[in-house]
């Protein structure tokens, strides 16, 4: 950010320098609508000069041959995020919206997961055989050279570092972009990362954009090799095409509707506070919300009962109250569009927690609603089959594990999914046959840096997280010496 203005001025950092761009924009707090600062709003330029400096800093650096560089550089870039933690959480909270609480969790695990990839790049998992006598045959693992990396607004930080970490560890360099309704939050990322001193010039390469002119570049420029991304199904499927031209490597978490299912047998005193919370943390503008409530019919009832209660209770309001318990939406127009969805879902299915915008009272000026919770029969119903992005949960009842299995697997998305049940066995055997990539059993969006993450169906393509992530970012070479014994 400027220092010469008392308003905060965001610029993009691209080959080691900080860059203005031709059109600037305004950030603003959605809790009040007020102006934060202004932002360099990058596209074609940006993007185009981020990629050939990453491209320069692959092809003439030793980033891609030095792990102990990589190493060194992504350890002092978690110490660097530490010691900047407390800023990076108030403005989160103040710019994305986020509750305090919630903007320090996505800041916490950010820290230890740029440790865990530094601690990575040191690991090398190749193999070698004598395959026949005196053939010797070894795999080495390199990077695929320019990771485009395209993260959302939701988690800005988290969710770019998940992307551009493992490529960095890898030995890729990075052009990355970020939107514009985080412009603040991302310029103090790149200034963290902009003072670690052991990362060269052009590795890491960053851009904010409101549009999609850079994004759009990153994807279909042949100078990338793999793209990251993370986002709705939507954009992900046009990425997909997009990048077919030059067979990129490509790397997706997209949408996802997610099944709590309660069984007759769980413990409604554990489970309600966390079905909650899975509903309204980020305001429910998580590709993991918890955003369909499946429970069997003998305890139907009293769920239904607890949890409109429970729902109904939630303090919400602006992070700068220390009491609130859920804070607003990005935005207005996406304040409006929840409340929409909420109207339309009136007319086909019964609303038990209306929820939606606030329009009066101190709140009014914000990008403020109420968290909703709907009953719903019939699977098919757009409720159901579409991501809200929003606090809003359809209620869903069933009768037995093969009716919650069918319902659970009902739509496109294949993200995550929570098994709630006292029966030690249940949560493994229904886990088993749902179709997602992560699945909980009597808790919800416990992630560990360790393991994999990512979807089955429309959520998504490849593994973040783990080890796996690492080989996004890396291509398999099959090496083969003859050396054969002396006569």
């Amino acid at each position: 950010m400027s220092p010469m203005s008392t308003t905060p001025h965001a610029r993009n950092f691209i080959d080691g320098l900080w860059t203005d761009s031709d059109t600037i924009s305004e950030s603003t707090d959605p809790a009040t609508g007020d102006v934060l600062g202004t932002f360099a709003d990058g596209g074609a330029p940006e993007a185009r000069a981020a990629i050939d400096a990453a491209r320069r800093a692959f092809e003439t650096g030793d980033w891609a041959r030095d792990r102990d560089l990589r190493a060194r550089a992504l350890f002092e870039m978690s110490q660097r995020m530490a010691e900047r933690r407390d800023e990076l959480v108030a403005l989160l909270s103040r710019e994305n919206g986020k509750i305090p609480a919630e903007a320090a969790l996505e800041i916490d695990l950010t820290i230890s997961k740029i440790r865990y990839y530094g601690a990575l790049a040191l690991t090398e998992s190749g193999r070698a055989s004598e395959v026949k006598p005196g053939l010797y045959s070894m795999t080495l693992r390199q990077p695929v050279g320019v990771a485009g990396v395209i993260a959302p607004w939701n988690s800005p930080i988290i969710l770019s570092v998940r992307s551009f970490a493992p490529a960095l560890a890898a030995g890729a360099t990075v052009a990355l972009k970020l939107p514009g309704q985080t412009a603040l939050t991302n310029s103090l990322l790149f200034e963290i990362i902009a003072a670690v001193k052991t990362l060269p010039k052009g590795v890491f390469n960053a851009f904010t954009e409101s549009g999609s002119a850079g994004a759009r570049l990153i994807v279909a420029d042949p100078g990338v090799d793999v793209i990251s991304y993370t986002g709705s199904t939507h954009v992900g499927r046009s990425i997909m095409a997009s990048a077919s031209t030059s067979l990129k490597g490509m790397s997706l978490e997209l949408g996802g509707k997610t099944p709590m299912i309660v069984f007759d047998d769980a413990d409604l005193d554990t489970a309600v506070p966390v079905l909650t919370k899975a509903i309204t943390t980020f305001t429910g503008q998580f590709c993991m919300t918890g955003s369909r409530i499946l429970v069997q019919r003998g305890v139907a009832d009293e769920l239904r009962s607890r949890l409109s209660a429970a729902l109904e209770a939630v303090r919400v309001g602006p992070g700068t109250d220390p009491a609130s318990e859920m804070g607003p939406l990005i935005d207005r127009a996406n304040a409006d569009r929840v409340d929409k969805e909420i109207a339309d879902a009136a007319e086909y299915a019964k609303i038990l927690v209306r929820g939606g915008r606030i329009n009066d009272g101190p709140f009014a000026a914000g990008a403020f609603v109420r968290p909703s919770l709907i009953e719903v029969d019939d699977v098919d119903r757009p409720i159901v089959q579409q991501e809200i992005f929003g606090p809003v949960a359809t209620f869903e009842v069933f009768d037995d594990e093969t009716d919650a299995i069918a319902r659970a697997n009902a739509t496109e998305f294949g993200l995550a999914a929570s098994v709630w049940s006292r029966d030690v066995d249940r949560p493994l055997r229904v886990g088993r046959d749902l179709e997602a990539g992560t699945v909980w059993a009597n808790t919800w969006a416990v992630i560990v840096d360790q393991m994999e993450e990512g979807g089955f169906k429309q959520s998504g393509v490849g593994r973040l997280n783990g080890e796996r992530a690492l080989e996004e970012f890396q291509e398999i070479k099959h090496i083969v010496h003859p050396a054969p014994r002396r006569a």
